[in-house]
């Protein structure tokens, strides 16, 4: 695991600077703290600088050191990530005539590169970018991994390419001019986060997942090189479908614990991370080592089901309770995220990794579980809306939304009621309208107050749920559980949970692996049944079914928590300072973006407990603090 950065500058005639690279490479030193190294190939047109900082996982020894090159050194590579399947490719390339100088995964691509060329990306199992410069061709190849499990940014304008792991690191080139692109505001308020290709910078994108891009003769071409094939059903039993299952997550697992240095698992109690602990204590000798994270508030905190897993398995358990106080890390992760970033879970999913670090070097995790296995309760919504609205509208109207409406609003997000009502105000709207009220922070009527008349008219009139319609059309000849579950595989899981999880681990210099997103694992599960997913309004049926001999009942039939922050709590006390004096101050309100009366009328709302903004309140904070590290 370890940071990229480079260039390539077609404007040079001499080589690109030593300094300017390292001072990329300086920026991402929390992500490999433990060797530099660059790769310049000057003079020539166009000059390259590949810079990398290493995090050793495998192979310890200086062999590790990278950029690393073929044998003649007309082929260098930089890579961020893990590749699973090295040793078995390398088999095949050595029965191929191919010579290896060390044991590491990179030396793969390398010949892999020699091999398939731009399609090399599609032989690696594993989470990765890499860089690959092809001296003869004059060509650089960039790739992501299929789900976007690591980050991948880049730039081009007038003949000078740049690419990094991390915003800091890329705009550390001195060539990114900081232009805001207001067009990223709205997708940020709506989702929490801004997404691939888009970035809060005019002229930075996002390499997609599973995508690669190859630059020659100064011409950028994207290819996409994987899907996940939601449309192609395999005739399996529910038993044989069990089995086959259980086998690629045991091999999933198994082939994420190789490492040289010490492993463990971040154990929060809920069925994802309890099953990848489950197994790995199957598979390993020594005891797993696990940490979780809680709150002293009761409706926020999971330790009780952490524990219970962690006495089941007799793991080596560690813990760390989350205060308001946390938010003095805020300062570190604006300027590891880059840009802003709405998920609130950020700050404890920073905390826990920071003291799994003290531990271990790598930590497995349950991220991707809901995607793959239909876990989130808004599935379940999409099928009751649809039985709701068949209800004759005498009963609706006058019975049932009535009695909910007079029922008093609870100052509390996770609340049933709150629940209740927002489902009932989306449940008449169409489908995937009804899904993106359900998941918006700031849904459209919200953002409609919320913007001045000046900003709306420097914005265009597309919408943020454009992008959900993109991929809710590219679906429609599947069912609609299908359909929403390639939406979030390829929106929520990749811009949001992947994105936090890689941040917080990296600033912390912890690997984090995800065996849920085993690309084979997802190939298969979704080639099933939708009612495998999802059977009788059961989320996660069939893993569910799987795990029910080694997962203790009260983990698995326990109500989803997520890993919800009390924001809210919080901002009506210990934060409710830092809330008013950032959002109201001159600075913040002169920016234009939005209506002054309207802020005041929420945060009033939200302290008198008349309804919860915290979402709203946190996104718009993170908007602001966001401008004051990296605009004024």
């Amino acid at each position: 695991m370890c940071g990229i950065c480079g260039i390539i500058d077609y404007n040079s005639q001499g080589k690109i600077s030593d300094e300017v690279l390292r001072r990329m490479c300086s920026r991402l030193k929390h992500r490999g703290p433990d060797d530099e190294g660059v790769y310049l190939n000057g003079p020539a047109t166009p000059s390259v600088g590949l810079g990398h900082r290493r995090l050793s996982i495998i192979d310890l020894s200086d062999t590790g050191h990278q950029p690393m090159s073929n044998e003649d050194g007309t082929i260098q590579v930089v890579l961020n990530g893990e590749i699973y399947n090295y040793k078995e490719l390398r088999i095949g390339l050595e029965e191929r005539g191919h010579r290896f100088k060390s044991n590491t995964d990179t030396e793969t691509i390398l010949h892999l590169y020699e091999d398939y060329g731009v399609d090399c990306a599609k032989h690696l199992d594993g989470m990765f970018a890499f860089a690959v410069w092809d001296q003869r061709a004059k060509m650089l190849l960039l790739a992501r991994d299929r789900f976007g499990k690591k980050p991948l940014l880049y730039y081009y304008q007038s003949g000078r390419f740049c690419f990094a792991s991390e915003f800091l690191a890329l705009l550390a080139s001195g060539f990114v001019e900081k232009e805001i692109n207001y067009q990223a505001i709205p997708y940020y308020l709506s989702f929490g986060y801004i997404p691939a290709p888009l970035t809060i910078y005019c002229n930075v994108l996002k390499l997609p997942p599973a995508h690669i891009l190859i630059l020659k003769d100064k011409e950028i071409t994207i290819e996409q090189y994987w899907r996940l094939d939601y449309a192609r059903k395999i005739n399996i039993s529910r038993n044989d479908a069990a089995e086959e299952v259980l086998r690629l997550l045991k091999e999933a697992v198994r082939k994420r614990l190789y490492s040289d240095v010490p492993l463990g698992a971040f154990l929060s109690g809920g069925i994802d991370s309890s099953t990848i602990v489950g197994i790995m204590s199957q598979l390993t000798e020594k005891k797993v080592k696990t940490f979780s994270i809680g709150f002293e508030e009761e409706g926020y905190n999971e330790l009780k089901y952490a524990r219970n897993i962690a006495k089941r398995f007799d793991t080596e358990h560690n813990e760390f309770i989350v205060r308001p106080n946390a938010l003095e890390v805020l300062p570190l992760l604006l300027e590891r995220y880059g840009e802003p970033f709405a998920d609130s879970s950020c700050i404890p999913t920073y905390y826990v990794a920071q003291q799994a670090r003290k531990y271990v070097t790598v930590a497995l995790n349950g991220d991707g579980g809901d995607e793959i296995f239909a876990g989130y309760e808004r599935y379940r919504a999409i099928y009751i809306s649809c039985w709701y609205t068949k209800i004759p509208l005498f009963l609706r109207h006058g019975f049932i939304e009535p009695i909910i409406n007079r029922i008093p609003y609870r100052p509390y997000s996770k609340n049933k009621i709150n629940r209740l009502k927002r489902f009932l105000k989306g449940v008449t709207l169409p489908v995937l309208d009804r899904y993106l009220r359900w998941i918006a922070i700031c849904d459209n009527e919200f953002q409609n107050g919320l913007y001045s008349d000046e900003f709306i008219k420097s914005i265009s009139e597309d919408k943020p749920e454009g992008i959900l319609l993109s991929f809710f059309n590219k679906s429609e000849d599947l069912e609609l559980l299908d359909r929403f579950l390639y939406i979030d595989t390829n929106t929520y899981l990749p811009n949001d949970l992947l994105v936090k999880m890689d941040i917080a681990t990296m600033a912390n210099s912890l690997e984090a692996r995800s065996p849920f997103l085993d690309h084979r694992l997802a190939e298969l599960v979704a080639s099933l049944k939708v009612d495998f997913k999802m059977s009788w309004l059961i989320k996660k049926y069939l893993l569910k079914n799987i795990i029910k001999d080694f997962v203790p009942r009260a983990n698995i039939n326990r109500p989803k928590m997520g890993f919800g922050v009390p924001i809210g709590k919080w901002f009506r006390g210990e934060l409710k300072s830092l809330l008013i004096e950032t959002l109201l101050s001159q600075k913040s309100l002169n920016r234009g973006y939005f209506n002054t009366d309207f802020i005041k009328d929420i945060i009033k709302q939200h302290l008198r407990q008349k309804i919860d903004y915290s979402q709203q309140l946190w996104s718009l904070l993170m908007l602001e603090l966001w401008h004051r590290r990296f605009i004024d």
